[in-house]
């Protein structure tokens, strides 16, 4: 039998058995979700940053908001609110757009 032990989606267990196949699963404390939640984060990334088509791209950036809606509701708090930040560091600090690669600051 395969071993995962990685976090999952809520209803990959019940798809699992609806194959006919059994699997075990434990629910995590707090402590162990948010480090699970970490982990999966970085897995999703790699997994966008490989990504070979713009729909395998898209796919991934979906797993990815979800996890951060996840971070979101770990930290009690809302998407409006990452966003109304996400925003003000848009205005006060630029976003991405520009392309602009940071080589050296001199001293």
């Amino acid at each position: 039998m395969p071993l995962y032990n990685k976090l999952v989606r809520d209803k990959i267990p019940k798809i699992i058995e609806s194959t006919g196949k059994e699997c075990s699963t434990k629910i995590l404390n707090n402590d162990e979700y948010i480090k699970a939640l970490q982990e999966k984060s970085f897995e999703e990334l790699k997994v966008y940053v490989d990504s070979k088509t713009n729909d395998e791209a898209i796919e991934e950036l979906a797993d990815i908001l979800e996890i951060i809606h996840s971070f979101a509701e770990y930290h009690v708090v809302s998407m409006e609110k990452v966003e109304e930040v996400r925003k003000r560091k848009l205005e006060t600090r630029g976003g991405f757009n520009d392309r602009i690669f940071l080589l050296e600051v001199e001293d």
